[in-house]
């Protein structure tokens, strides 16, 4: 614990302007972010006797052992500059919304040559359209299946695609009018890609133009008599009319709003939104979130949208944004979202009509989630506190072992040895923390333990020296409570002499043998024996599981890159980007083995005369050549 009086800056030192200021512990490690529209004003109520702050900003002060700020020019800026930090440092006593499940988005990758329709989770990549989220799978693929009756552009995935562009078939879907099968030139890029933007105006809500057409081309046909075109746009219409069925008419046609729900309690928070397109509900999203800073409602608001929409393109934000109550800084979150989307945004709260209505049907959807969430973290976060403070008492720790971190090695009969680094904090995978080490010197697995522990501890010992700034982006900056290792007594006193060669004498350490189970601990005799079923015991099998998982996951990759390599590799003018070119046009090595010189040249980037080195190399025949 620290006394933030040490470390307080002078108040004429704090300048009285807008800005984002962040606290730094010991470790130089950022543990709070924070914006203010006065810098003096906000950072002066940290320092206030310890009694008179709430208990969680008094467990942040004193936990912190630092303090710096950055000017901005206004609030918009503080703002920005609050989320990326937030995002870039995960500071542990930020509120932070995290999705309460992966929720599934309709994407279409606007960023190949051949746009592709997909389900897709996780993380946003750049180039691609998504509509969503949605709250089930199964859900997006119906409308896919049906959707592609009257816009059928690919859906294949990457393999699929080349294998029908190199047999020059189309798969099943290109077969019965579901896909235009672009991989076989049946539709140009370009024509392919104006369906592809066909699909997204769909999707976005803008259906009417496609529905305009679809009728036009049905009373034509008719009117020709013919009948069986006619009716291939009838059924077209009647799909698309299936598919905008499926989205629930909330609210007058053409309006476009995001409509946010907020269950806040002291400790806990839940969150929930209906994205509305054309008066019809296009997605929904819902966040949990524990709260380590006491944040009052309008503040959870302003986190609320600025996670919502911190990564979204110009298009996925609405003109209208409605919300429970408005945060104290509206103005400059509405110029941000202004400035976002190139236009002018509304952010207010909903009073009365359909719009209220709907909102209040968020909130009880943001209750079920935050209940479901509580179900679920009572019982974890009980098991997780009792496996800490039990295996503090059996391993006689001074304190919790709050980061723990495992190394397991990996090899097969002693090649393609690696050696992984996984860390725990607070009893949960820290999976950004992970670190994998390519052993180059030891002949067995304590000798390559002992260069693993080594290069890890040297860092932390470098990093120790370095500036703040510089050490928080450092892979190795942090020490464990609790260093554990995959193995018996033989990997634990490699362990322990490697520490005490680096003079790091505040880690503890153990090893889990795996056979019985058994914790050693350097120095005894005897291993601990942790009870089975044991809340420490289930966590060090955790630890130590999930140690192996990954290091078996390196090394495969690993080996299968040494089996990969090929004859290619040691030509010479053969690099890994031609190499890739020659096996996509023949499809294997086996096959450009069996090329002629004239044939291996048609190659783009292969002349004749590397056409005859490859050739030459590949049939061991030296610089003969063929004809």
């Amino acid at each position: 614990m620290t006394n933030p009086a040490d470390y307080r800056p002078a108040t004429g030192t704090i300048p009285a302007r807008p800005g984002v200021y962040r606290f730094r512990d010991p470790h130089g490690r950022v543990v709070y972010v924070g914006k203010a529209k006065s810098l003096r004003a906000r950072l002066q109520n940290y320092f206030q006797p310890l009694e008179r702050l709430h208990p969680r900003t008094r467990a942040m002060v004193t936990t912190a052992s630092s303090v710096e700020w950055t000017v901005v020019r206004n609030e918009v800026e503080a703002l920005i500059l609050e989320h990326t930090w937030i995002k870039e440092y995960d500071p542990r006593f930020n509120v932070v919304f995290r999705d309460d499940k992966s929720y599934p988005f309709l994407a279409v990758t606007m960023n190949e040559q051949f746009p592709r329709m997909q389900v897709m989770r996780g993380d946003r990549r750049k180039g691609v359209r998504y509509f969503g989220p949605y709250a089930k799978a199964w859900a997006i693929r119906e409308t896919v299946d049906t959707l592609l009756t009257v816009l059928p552009m690919r859906t294949c995935a990457a393999a699929v695609f080349r294998k029908a562009e190199r047999q020059g078939r189309p798969c099943l879907l290109g077969y019965i009018d579901k896909c235009a099968a672009p991989c076989v030139g049946k539709i140009s890029p370009e024509d392919h890609r104006d369906l592809a933007d066909r699909v997204c105006q769909v999707l976005g809500g803008d259906a009417k133009p496609l529905i305009r057409d679809l009728a036009r081309q049905m009373e034509d046909a008719a009117a020709r008599e013919e009948f069986e075109v006619a009716a291939r746009a009838r059924d077209r219409l009647e799909a698309l009319r299936s598919v905008l069925e499926r989205n629930a008419i909330v609210l007058s046609q053409g309006t476009d709003v995001d409509v946010f729900s907020l269950i806040d309690e002291d400790l806990e928070a839940s969150a929930h939104v209906f994205r509305v397109r054309d008066g019809r509900i296009a997605g929904e999203r819902g966040w949990v979130v524990d709260k380590p800073e006491p944040l009052n409602s309008a503040q959870m608001i302003t986190q609320l949208v600025q996670e919502a929409y911190a990564s979204v393109e110009s298009g996925d934000i609405p003109p209208e944004v409605l919300v429970p109550v408005l945060p104290d800084d509206a103005a400059p979150l509405a110029d941000w979202l202004a400035g976002v989307r190139g236009a002018k945004v509304s952010l207010r709260t909903p009073e009365r009509g359909k719009k209220a209505e709907l909102a209040a049907t968020g909130r009880q959807n943001a209750q079920q989630v935050l209940d479901q969430h509580r179900l679920k973290r009572a019982s974890d976060l009980t098991s997780r506190s009792q496996a800490l403070q039990e295996l503090q008492e059996a391993l006689g720790m001074s304190e919790a072992p709050l980061r723990i971190e495992c190394y397991d090695i990996s090899h097969t009969q002693g090649t393609n040895m690696v050696g992984s680094m996984v860390v725990f904090e607070d009893a949960l995978p820290r999976k950004a923390e992970y670190r994998q080490f390519t052993v180059r010197d030891a002949a067995d697995d304590t000798a390559a333990m002992d260069e693993v522990l080594t290069r890890r501890f040297q860092r932390l010992l470098a990093d120790r020296e370095l500036p703040p700034e510089e050490r928080e982006s450092s892979r190795f900056a942090y020490p464990p409570q609790l260093v554990v290792v995959d193995g018996g007594l033989p990997q634990v006193e490699a362990a322990r002499r490697v520490l005490e060669r680096l003079g790091i004498d505040d880690v503890a350490l153990v090893g889990l043998a795996k056979r019985l189970e058994e914790v050693w601990v350097p120095g005894e005799e005897f291993p601990v024996i942790l009870p089975r079923g044991s809340e420490p015991l289930y966590l060090l099998q955790r630890v130590r599981d999930e140690a192996h998982r990954f290091a078996i996951t390196a090394h495969r990759r690993k080996r299968g890159k040494a089996m990969k390599a090929s004859a290619l590799d040691e030509i010479p003018g053969v690099g890994p980007a031609r190499a890739k070119s020659l096996v996509t046009h023949f499809g294997s090595v086996a096959r450009l083995k069996e090329a002629s010189i004239d044939q291996i040249a048609m190659v783009p980037g292969v002349g004749q005369q590397l056409a005859a080195a490859i050739h030459a190399a590949l049939h061991g025949t030296g610089g003969m050549l063929e004809a």
